[in-house]
């Protein structure tokens, strides 16, 4: 096993950072595999099938459902980038990742966070256009306009997280090769950075609070418009198959921003209150709780696709 770098040393340009998992719970981390391991399989066949079922069914290639399979290759990358290293760590304890692969899930576990969060704001423009124009939904939101979005975000979300792995590669020293994370994630590599890290932690406070309140400010402002529509409805049936559209969405936001909030804020603000081993949890969750719910929201409350998924099992079934 690896020896952690005494406090006290200072290196120069590591070739390797060690990832300790969840510091302070020792071997009792490995029973967390029970926990994050389920999270992770879930992802895989739950957005795998997801992908499958739309991929598959022509009568699904619509907006809607090219959105939520934008949605869910998201989750299965993002599940992707970070569960496998976790796992290893949790079960075989702290292990070496070369400095410049930490560099890179930095990159892509950010990114694909900024990307999730884009699609959540696109759904909920499809969701108010469909709601609140009906008529006019065929000729505003097309399976090109789709495309063009999706490729929108993933560049919007290169450009902007980009700078982080750059902004950390322009260090040549660090206090530490131990990174008290299961994660590359980049205030916990700036932590043991040698150097002036003011540029990096303005960068990050920046990005986090234009991206996610720009595109919670977008949500916000979709559903005002829905419920506006909706209450234009006139019987109170119509009203709630209005609203029966919109409900797996907004379940899947409540998912995905509730703890990632709840994360940010006990990093930003409880440091001195909460303990550090909470806030990394609570991290690893964010980041992995979203992409194993989301197929289950999308596969309860989607009639079209539950009975996709349906004829499948059924016809797979059958021939047994």
């Amino acid at each position: 096993m690896t020896e952690a770098p005494q406090p006290n040393s200072t290196f120069s340009c590591p070739t390797f950072f060690i990832l300790t998992g969840i510091p302070g719970l020792g071997g009792v981390q490995a029973w967390l595999t029970l926990v994050f391991g389920p999270m992770y399989l879930l992802s895989l066949l739950g957005n795998g099938a997801l992908l499958a079922v739309v991929q598959t069914d022509s009568t699904l290639h619509q907006p809607m459902f090219l959105l939520l399979a934008t949605l869910a290759a998201t989750d299965l990358s993002l599940a992707t980038s970070i569960a496998p290293g976790l796992l290893a760590v949790l079960w075989l304890g702290p292990r070496p990742v070369p400095y410049a692969a930490c560099l890179v899930q930095m990159f892509f576990v950010h990114a694909l966070t900024a990307v999730e969060s884009g699609v959540l704001l696109a759904m909920a423009c499809d969701r108010a256009v469909a709601v609140g124009r009906p008529l006019h939904y065929p000729i505003l939101v097309t399976k090109a306009r789709v495309g063009y979005a999706a490729l929108a975000l993933a560049l919007k979300a290169v450009a902007i997280v980009v700078p982080f792995p750059l902004l950390v590669a322009r260090f040549e020293h660090f206090q530490a090769q131990t990174i008290d994370h299961a994660y590359c994630a980049h205030m916990a590599v700036v932590e043991l950075v040698v150097g002036n890290t003011q540029a990096n932690n303005l960068y990050g406070l920046v990005l986090s609070l234009a991206v996610s309140g720009i595109d919670i400010l977008g949500i916000t402002g979709s559903y005002g418009l829905i419920a506006h529509a909706v209450l234009q409805l006139p019987t109170r049936e119509a009203r709630a198959k209005a609203f029966g559209t919109c409900s797996s969405h907004i379940c899947v936001i409540l998912a995905f921003y509730v703890p990632g909030l709840f994360s940010y804020l006990t990093h930003r603000f409880g440091r001195h209150t909460v303990p550090k081993p909470v806030h990394i949890l609570l991290s690893n969750i964010y980041l992995l709780l979203p992409p194993a719910l989301n197929p289950l929201i999308y596969g309860a409350h989607t009639k079209q696709i539950r009975d996709r998924l349906l004829e499948i099992f059924t016809f797979k079934k059958s021939q047994f």
